[in-house]
């Protein structure tokens, strides 16, 4: 592979491929994929075993798998944020890409699944006051429990666990977007400049906060938005950085040792290495290029599984006690969330990405108004 790759820039290298490389298509789905069954732990045997999972030899690499997707959409991102003409365009093609599905999936807990399977009577349930909550989760407002449901799992009460991510999610678009305004492109310092002052702001907070710089063993929220720089930053810096076998491989196992020493009191520190090795490694996985299979055509399920993922496994676990196995349970629960991404894709997410030319007669209708033609680029 180092031959084939050899010092050919990021930039050559997506070039050399159309801009679209097929690796990223693959990292989104196999990431997505690897939360659902990371997820199964806590779906099918609850919190106590969620905590012993995190001790295990796996805990390492699940406490990886959200930077790495959050590095793989900063990089994306990056890219959508310089073809936009201005920042109406950016922020519109985000929430188009992220609220129509989550939307629909807050709708579909509250109004579909929270009637047909809560324990309480109907009118007790819509007069609740978490029912009208959960509604809020449409904007980033992140609401767990509906009345009556989920009570008797072995996670009890919790709708969607996975919606935790959603401010962090909507935090990365506003800081990119702030990044934006300050000229990230022109004076692309000032992505690494962010980096190394979010780490040390993270780095003082947590130092004096109980427990240092590890919470035990989750996944801490802040270092979300620094992987998803980090992306961001790569992107910026893709003619002056390599795709490298060696390079890729030497921060492959850096990343793997600072994810297992984040669950140390004592070695917690090399946690903060963390994002700029994710970005790294998820940017050369995705722009190798293999052969698209069948479902990757035209098709993106990795938004819908991670997203609608946990719901489905927390319906499984109630509904069919059986599978109250991690393995059960993703063998029934991965395919029905597949299904359900399948049917957001065809009928919410896809119909709303092609709005677009929607966006650009918004976004020119507001140049008109201002008496311009263009106005200073995001970048």
């Amino acid at each position: 592979m180092a031959a084939v790759i050899g010092r050919v820039t990021i930039q050559a290298r997506l070039a050399s491929v159309g801009g679209r490389p097929s690796g990223f298509e693959y990292l989104r789905l196999a990431l997505a994929v690897a939360v659902v069954v990371w997820h199964s732990v806590v779906a099918a045997y609850g919190v106590g075993m969620d905590d012993a999972a995190w001790r295990s030899p796996a805990g390492p690499l699940a406490r990886l798998i959200l930077p790495l997707f959050f590095a793989l959409s900063g990089f994306l991102v990056a890219g959508s944020l310089e073809r936009s003409r201005t920042l109406i365009t950016f922020l519109g093609l985000r929430v188009l890409r992220i609220y129509p599905a989550l939307g629909v999936e807050c709708l579909m807990s509250a109004l579909l699944i929270g009637p047909t399977l809560t324990s309480l009577p109907l009118k007790v349930y819509f007069n609740d006051s978490r029912f009208r909550s959960y509604l809020l989760n449409v904007f980033g407002d992140v609401h767990f429990r509906l009345p009556g449901l989920f009570a008797s799992n072995p996670f009890p009460d919790i709708v969607n666990a996975q919606l935790w991510t959603v401010p962090y999610e909507l935090g990365c678009y506003a800081l990119l977007a702030g990044l934006a305004v300050l000229g990230l492109v022109k004076h692309r310092w000032i992505g690494p400049l962010s980096i190394v002052v979010a780490l040390a702001a993270f780095a003082i907070r947590k130092t004096f906060e109980a427990g240092g710089l590890t919470n035990g063993n989750h996944v801490f929220g802040p270092l979300l938005l620094i992987s998803f720089v980090s992306g961001v930053t790569l992107y910026m810096y893709r003619d002056k950085v390599f795709s490298d076998f060696r390079l890729a491989a030497t921060a492959g196992v850096l990343l793997y040792l600072s994810s297992l020493a984040a669950a140390s009191p004592t070695l917690s520190g090399l946690s903060l290495f963390i994002p700029p090795l994710a970005a790294y490694c998820v940017v050369y996985l995705g722009l190798l290029d293999p052969p698209k299979l069948f479902f990757l055509a035209g098709a993106d399920y990795s938004y819908g599984i991670f997203l609608y993922g946990f719901v489905v496994q927390q319906c499984v676990a109630l509904l069919c006690p059986w599978t109250r196995q991690w393995y059960l349970n993703v063998l029934v629960a991965l395919p029905v969330a597949t299904a359900f991404a399948a049917i957001s894709w065809r009928f919410v997410e896809r119909p709303a990405l092609n709005l677009r030319p929607r966006l650009n007669q918004i976004e020119a209708t507001v140049l008109a108004r201002l008496g311009r033609t263009t106005l200073a680029r995001p970048v």
